[in-house]
């Protein structure tokens, strides 16, 4: 496994070369956009239809009506009482940390008087109806149903709609239980572009919702890509992503499992390690090949590494906050002594997980912050998923008497050197002449 990239800041190049390991096209190729471009057209014009129709193409699964598609209260809750009940009882225990930790995100209306009696502020609600895509089958994400579904309750969103594909009709017990804990309305076993659609669009039976949250594949990413402007998203993500900062002095097992539990998620998954201590390094990369034999997703792990990973030497962890900042990470692991220090100075990363015992997976499943974040290096502009997302606000102004007269002298001159008369003798209508 040492394919994987040594990379030192002393190297002349070491920019260019840190840049082409973090450059990732996450753009859908033309078939791809061709094949979702075709299923938004049919699913928007045709309905529960073409939705049917496409379930029963690409998910293998015949439905003579929606109502076949559409799961009921009891199946989620039957769902909820069949899995193992450690597997449940994490469910809730995860939960009710997320919402603890959702609440303090709540965005307050405000608003203040000014001395003339105009009143100004912003007004706070919720959206009124979210979809949420949750991946089905084989692959078992109820994380993702807690992530996305207790923040947009907790921010007051009325009512919550859950696609699932059960491609095969292959439904997945621990996803439905985990809709059953957080309260999802109505849940609708289809998948891939033609849900998108569905939520976007609305159809006959499912209702078009407001926005789109959740992850997906290509041609889920590319559909909600093409949606938006109808409908809010959360983000485009693309492959996870882990960077950890490491002083030397933590055990370097725990280095090597970390990278590791984001390089098992995909090939082009991305996993590195800033470091000032050459000899720490070497003894973390000999951890990785003697542990990488241990895992089942080992190839998955080793293409990984070979392909987006790197194991990078700094002169000292000042430049690795430089570093840090530059790549913007999705999980930001600081395995030092003192780490709210260094905390301090990053400026740009999704999540940050402070000291040596703090491991990436903990944020991904139970500690409350949300797992859905931002990657290939949006942290510099976007944030982590939260309740403020499913809230909007609108400006409150209210104008007493005296208070329209002193704005609209300033209105009226501004509208005029902007040439429209109409605002400024708006305006200007009531200017007290007094």
């Amino acid at each position: 496994m040492s394919a994987i990239y040594h990379l030192n800041t002393i190297q002349p190049d070491f920019r260019q070369q840190l840049d082409r390991l973090l450059a990732w096209e996450g753009v859908s190729d033309e078939k791809i956009l061709a094949t979702v471009t075709d299923i938004l057209g049919k699913v928007k014009r045709f309905g529960d239809e073409a939705l049917l129709e496409f379930t029963r193409r690409l998910d293998r699964l015949e439905a003579s009506s929606m109502a076949e598609l559409e799961m009921p209260a009891k199946r989620m809750q039957a769902a909820r009482e069949s899995i193992p009940a450690a597997q449940r009882q994490a469910l809730q225990d995860a939960a009710k940390r997320i919402e603890a930790y959702a609440e303090h995100q709540k965005i307050q209306s405000w608003e203040y008087s000014e001395s003339d009696g105009t009143v100004l502020g912003q007004k706070v609600t919720p959206l009124d109806r979210v979809g949420l895509y949750v991946p089905g089958g084989k692959a078992s994400y109820p994380s993702s149903v807690l992530m996305n579904a207790i923040p947009a309750k907790v921010a007051g969103v009325a009512e919550l709609i859950m696609v699932v594909p059960t491609p095969g009709g292959e439904v997945n017990d621990l996803v439905l239980a985990a809709a059953d804990i957080v309260g999802v309305d109505r849940v609708f076993a289809v998948g891939g572009a033609q849900a998108v659609a569905a939520l976007a669009y609305g159809t006959q039976t499912v209702p078009a919702v407001d926005k789109i949250v959740g992850p997906g594949n290509i041609y889920v990413a590319t559909a909600k890509r093409l949606v938006y402007g109808t409908v809010g998203i959360d983000m485009i993500a693309g492959p996870s992503e882990i960077l950890v900062v490491c002083d030397g002095q933590t055990n370097p097992d725990w280095i090597a499992m970390d990278l590791f539990s984001q390089a098992e998620h995909d090939e082009d998954a991305q996993a590195i390690l800033l470091c000032p201590d050459a000899d720490f390094i070497e003894r973390v990369e000999q951890s990785m090949d003697r542990l990488l034999e241990t895992m089942p997703r080992a190839e998955i792990i080793r293409a990984s590494l070979r392909s987006r990973g790197a194991l990078i030497q700094v002169r000292n962890l000042n430049e690795a906050v430089t570093i840090a900042n530059h790549i913007a990470p999705e999980h930001l692991e600081l395995s030092v002594e003192e780490p709210e220090d260094m905390a301090r100075r990053i400026r740009h990363a999704g999540a940050i997980f402070l000291g040596r015992h703090t491991a990436e997976p903990l944020g991904d499943y139970c500690a409350g912050p949300n797992h859905v974040l931002p990657t290939s290096r949006t942290a510099r502009f976007s944030s982590p998923l939260g309740v403020y997302d499913f809230q909007k606000r609108s400006t409150l102004l209210g104008c007493s008497p005296e208070g329209a007269s002193k704005l609209g002298e300033i209105a009226s001159i501004l509208a005029e050197g902007e040439g429209l008369t109409a605002h400024a003798r708006s305006a200007q209508l009531r200017i007290s002449k007094e």
